[in-house]
């Protein structure tokens, strides 16, 4: 289905059918792209479930994209008055699974391309993941690159102030999440929810983000928006 179609939700009801939901206003495939083991996966679980992954779980393999009986796995969030539907896809980030990544770049309207940092090799590699995209995914498509587990303090190895540059260069959206904590992982797919329906009344194909950068910030300290 097009973005822009109504789209209607359905749910089982208690009395083994279905009924009808209101319909949203926006659908947008959104795919969690990165390394193996930056918490792509614990990213999106807490984001649709409100829970963190403690326990050891099997890596993702190929694609993974969280659909259940009841249907929810997509995730609605209201932006501006507006029900968007999120469908969220998990990939792979072992090397055998990228072709397979690829063949699914296409359809996605945005890409979250997470690095851990505490992993510097992980950081390194969004050079190439964004390469990908470039060779890819569509030519509007919306980047967020997140820079994940920021809730940790002596292991970090990759500044906040590293991947605010690396943003800078290739023109992407950034934040510093935590799918421990929660910390601003709402946020980061509420911005990238808001930035894809803004599109939706602008220029197709203008390319205009803000780096967001709101890890670290103090109490009391707004959020601070960089062009």
């Amino acid at each position: 289905m097009e973005d822009g179609e109504e789209d209607v939700m359905w749910r089982p009801s208690s009395y083994g059918g279905v009924f009808q939901c209101d319909p949203c206003d926006h659908v947008f495939k959104v795919m969690l792209i990165g390394d193996s083991c930056v918490g792509k996966t614990c990213l999106l679980t807490r984001f649709k479930d409100g829970a963190f992954l403690s326990a050891s779980f099997i890596s993702t393999v190929g694609i993974d994209f969280r659909v259940r009986a009841e249907g929810e796995g997509n995730k609605v969030v209201t932006v501006d008055g507006s029900k968007v539907k999120l469908q969220i896809w998990d990939t792979a980030g072992q090397e055998r699974f990228r072709s397979v990544t690829h063949a699914y770049y296409r359809d996605a309207h945005a890409l979250l391309l997470l690095y851990d940092v505490m992993n510097k090799n992980s950081y390194d590699n969004t050079r190439a993941w964004l390469g990908e995209v470039h060779e890819y995914a569509q030519d509007d498509v919306v980047i967020m690159l997140i820079g994940n587990k920021c809730d940790v303090n002596g292991d970090r190895v990759v500044r906040r102030e590293d991947g605010e540059r690396l943003a800078r260069e290739y023109n992407v959206a950034f934040m510093e999440t935590s799918a421990k904590t929660g910390l601003n992982v709402d946020l980061a797919f509420l911005a990238v929810a808001r930035q894809l329906k803004a599109r939706k009344s602008t220029n197709p194909i203008e390319r205009k983000f803000n780096v967001l950068i709101t890890c670290d910030k103090r109490p009391g300290q707004k959020d601070a928006l960089v062009t």
